[in-house]
């Protein structure tokens, strides 16, 4: 009996030694094994958050592991960013970005960190653009008028926007600058705020995503006259592209993906990646999104790291052409 157990013993080892356990008994120390952190830099309720929380939800279903969604808001993300580049590189706290915080990242912006060298990418998870869309006092129906009338009026039509160096502005800026007219930036302190004031009429024009827009395009308190993408957005498919109504090559997209420190093992971003394109590539995920004119991408590290990189050096020029300081 006691020979018996030596050998079972013997046996066992020499599994463990060349690793044909079964795969279930491997998985035991594979990565997650435990709970996952993922910051998330703004307030709940936002694109940001409801992307997070789509691929979080997804994530701990697949894994079998929660996957917590923390919001940290506040010091434009600089509180989230610091938390996650000093966090230990073992794959469990994850960063959640926009476009908005890579413009944040220009040399001009006082930060304590390098979006290109403290952090590395993950993923991009969705993607969507916005509607031009106006007040329907405004004496046009159409992009292409409504260039016409800011052309024939430099300075006289308002765009609100949720902020100085936001997306939205440096998109506006860009737009006038490729249409050769004069637009008066109105910032306010978040996007519901300037969605108020346009809806008003305090404000004439500016950018809103579907979402947003819906109840007040059904109830005719605005009026949509394009879409920012390069493509024309499936849930309105009768709506021209910027593009198409006169300005061609004129693209702006919001986006949003993981990030995590740049210290973090490569396996363990690579999983993360396939984890997050897949979950973004679920049908329900998808069809949940796209009839919000979401885009889903699930890309991979080099892709997402490529977004991030030519968006860098795309609002660095126009930051310099513009003279703007982003603090």
């Amino acid at each position: 009996m006691r020979l018996n157990c030596l050998r079972c013993g013997i046996l066992l080892a020499s599994i463990l030694a060349t690793g044909l356990l079964p795969q279930h008994a491997q998985a035991k120390g594979e990565y997650p094994i435990r709970p996952i952190r993922m910051i998330v830099p703004v307030s709940a309720g936002g694109g940001l958050d409801v992307t997070s929380r789509a691929i979080a939800q997804k994530l701990t279903q697949a894994w079998g592991q929660q996957v917590i969604v923390d919001n940290r808001s506040g010091a434009s993300g600089i509180i989230a960013f610091d938390t996650a580049i000093k966090a230990a590189p073992d794959g469990y706290t994850l960063l959640m970005i926009s476009a908005d915080h890579v413009i944040n990242s220009v040399p001009s912006a006082k930060r304590p960190y390098d979006i290109t060298r403290d952090v590395t990418a993950v993923s991009q998870a969705t993607a969507l653009s916005y509607l031009v869309y106006a007040h329907p006092s405004v004496p046009f129906t159409t992009f292409r008028d409504l260039v016409a009338h800011a052309r024939a009026n430099p300075g006289k039509l308002n765009y609100g926007t949720p902020g100085v160096g936001s997306l939205q502005h440096l998109g506006w800026e860009v737009l006038g600058q490729m249409a050769g007219a004069r637009f008066n930036h109105v910032p306010f302190k978040g996007g519901a705020p300037a969605i108020v004031a346009t809806i008003a009429g305090d404000v004439q024009i500016g950018f809103i995503t579907l979402t947003s827009a819906r109840p007040h395009l059904q109830s005719g308190r605005a009026r949509a006259l394009a879409v920012t993408s390069g493509e024309r957005m499936r849930a309105m498919p009768d709506l021209p592209t910027v593009s198409e109504a006169g300005l061609p090559g004129y693209e702006l997209n919001q986006y949003y993906g993981a990030v995590i420190t740049a210290k973090a093992p490569q396996p363990i971003v690579r999983k993360l990646a396939e984890g997050i394109a897949a979950a973004a590539r679920a049908p329900d995920v998808t069809q949940r999104f796209e009839a919000d004119g979401w885009r889903l991408v699930g890309s991979t590290p080099e892709e997402f790291r490529t977004v991030i990189r030519n968006d860098l050096d795309k609002w660095i020029k126009v930051v310099k052409d513009i003279g703007l300081s982003i603090h």
